[in-house]
């Protein structure tokens, strides 16, 4: 039994119904009741089968995010990152210019904190700034341990 015809009618009436294109292949007939869509023949008989549910849409498939969002999730906990995973370079992904502006501002709070609570002069606050601008410090752990050296005495330490 041909119900092409059918199907093509159908299609018609529920991409108006739907307010979106669907296609022949879209359509769907119970096939309990596939005689009596065969038999229709006009719009109105379509229109009455797809209201007693014998004709439906079937829902558009798309691409499933699940996998996606999991490989998210292990990248979040730092997994899947490893040597095989990266294209670019080391610069590209986590740019010095980046690391500079991270290690240079954290110094500089130091100092900053170090000048307000009386460990450090105006004078060698500007000389510790300054060293720090020319990138003789690795860290504030390395800046500190440079000013240990010079006999400054940092709070904390005896």
């Amino acid at each position: 039994m041909q119900i092409t015809n059918q199907k093509k009618m159908a299609a018609q009436i529920l991409s108006v119904m739907e307010g979106r294109e669907v296609g022949v292949h879209r359509v769907w007939i119970n096939p309990s009741y596939l005689d009596q869509v065969a038999q229709s023949v006009q719009k109105e008989d379509i229109r009455e089968a797809i209201g007693n549910g014998w004709i439906k849409a079937k829902a558009i498939k798309g691409t499933s995010r699940v996998r996606a969002l999991k490989r998210q999730e292990q990248k979040k906990k730092g997994r899947q990152k490893g040597q095989g995973k990266r294209s670019g370079s080391a610069n590209a992904r986590n740019p010095r210019k980046q690391q500079w502006m991270a290690t240079i501002r954290a110094q500089r709070r130091a100092l900053k904190g170090m000048r307000e609570d009386g460990t450090l002069k105006s004078s060698q606050y500007r000389h510790y700034y300054l060293k720090a601008k020319g990138g003789s410090y690795r860290s504030i752990g390395h800046m500190k341990a440079q000013m240990g050296v010079e006999g400054i005495t940092i709070g904390g330490e005896q």
